[in-house]
């Protein structure tokens, strides 16, 4: 009885919580300070230089403390952008590096030369104290990488050109272009130089460094398998025992696209914080505060980053004009079993007893015409929009 009474208590905090997430569009005059403040937490938009060249750039959104508050972002988020036949030069990574390749990269090498070719969609990790580099051997298109970082001090820059080279048309990057054509013991030589070690590579770590598209078959080819699918979008969560490099960053993944209008269920996080990068197309994000108060109704659109910190209710609801689709991270690789509020699988399911019905106020009939209303689960239909995306979603 103590754990029913328990779970009671938590479904109904956020139950208050989701009636003012869903209903946030009715108020947007009186809450408008509160949303821009939510604004300034919730969504990183201040974007830092890290690395800057005419080959390539890294950029980078931070995360910290946020002052006279509770709120702990600590994961950053990077954006590496490289030019046509270009290469990150060797450097030393002092934290976990998760990277997702948005646009396509060809080769990417750890401490130990593990060579690896990825794809677009292929997501890969590198453990700390490793030493790499990046190459974009493609003669007519970018490469683009997000990627997840919880530290990043300053990468090498002794050479003149900085530390993301073109590897044709210029006297500079001779060095690195002999470099790549070297034979791999050497390469090998050159990078444990650079984390000042001679110990032979653990052939365990080896088996750590696979393309994660051995189980996605890439995940924005749309061949990959989704966790969730319907006629209103789908999710696709990746953890530690889909993809076993996870385990040394902590770090999990996830992809969702919905359709036009469709919304993904309000629901909370229970073991970690949510980032997420917004891929194609516009929406809003809404985030509720513990205590059933608005947080932040934002519109987001292509390269926007946003948090949620654990135990927040929030949902993501895509515009009337075109697909949403957004990548993120969490900060635990463990199985996250988020908790939806709304639908088919919602918590209001599974407590639908008189004590349920006696905290509002209903009888047990009414509760569950309530419970009942929605039919679907985890991405929801569009309701009646109202112009400019701002639609109201009653449940």
């Amino acid at each position: 009885m103590g754990n029913r009474g328990t779970l009671l208590l938590l479904v109904l905090v956020l139950f208050s919580a989701l009636v003012a997430s869903v209903g946030a569009y009715g108020y947007e005059e009186e809450k408008s300070e509160q949303r821009t403040q939510g604004e300034k937490w919730f969504l990183l938009r201040q974007l830092h230089n890290v690395v800057k060249t005419d080959a390539g750039s890294m950029k980078m959104v931070k995360g910290g403390y946020r002052a006279g508050s509770f709120l702990h972002s600590p994961m950053h988020i990077g954006f590496i952008s490289m030019e046509p036949n270009s290469l990150f030069i060797p450097q030393y990574l002092d934290s976990d590096l998760v990277i997702f390749v948005h646009h396509e990269l060809d080769h990417i090498y750890r401490d130990e030369l593990a060579e690896r070719s990825l794809k677009q969609g292929d997501v890969y990790t590198i453990p700390a104290g490793s030493a790499f580099y990046l190459e974009n051997r493609n003669e007519n298109q970018r490469l683009r990488i997000i990627c997840s970082i919880a530290e990043l001090k300053t990468f090498l820059t002794r050479q003149t050109s900085g530390p993301i080279v073109h590897l044709s048309g210029s006297h500079d990057t001779n060095i690195w272009t002999n470099f790549i054509a070297q034979e791999c013991h050497k390469k090998l030589a050159h990078l444990k130089r650079i984390v000042n070690s001679v110990e032979e590579a653990n052939p365990k770590e080896k088996e750590s460094t696979w393309s994660l598209r051995k189980f996605l078959c890439t995940l924005l080819s749309r061949k990959g398998f989704p966790d969730f699918k319907n006629e209103y979008g789908w999710s696709k969560n990746v953890d530690e025992s889909d993809y076993s490099p996870l385990q040394i960053s902590g770090n999990g993944v996830y992809l969702v696209n919905l359709s036009s209008g469709s919304m993904m269920a309000p629901h909370v996080n229970p073991r970690a914080i949510e980032y997420g990068v917004v891929l194609k197309g516009t929406g809003r994000i809404q985030i509720v505060y513990p205590n059933g108060t608005l947080a932040m109704n934002a519109r987001v659109r292509e390269g926007d980053v946003f948090w949620v910190p654990r135990y927040f209710p929030f949902c993501q609801i895509a515009s009337t004009n075109g697909h949403f689709e957004f990548f993120g991270f969490t900060t635990s690789a463990r199985r996250n079993h988020q908790q939806f509020l709304v639908g088919k699988n919602s918590l209001m399911q599974r407590l639908r007893g008189p004590e349920f019905a006696a905290a509002f106020g209903i009888g047990e009939k009414r509760l569950k015409r309530i419970t009942n209303a929605q039919h679907e689960q985890v991405i929801l239909p569009s309701s009646s929009p109202t112009p400019g995306d701002k639609a109201i979603y009653e449940f």
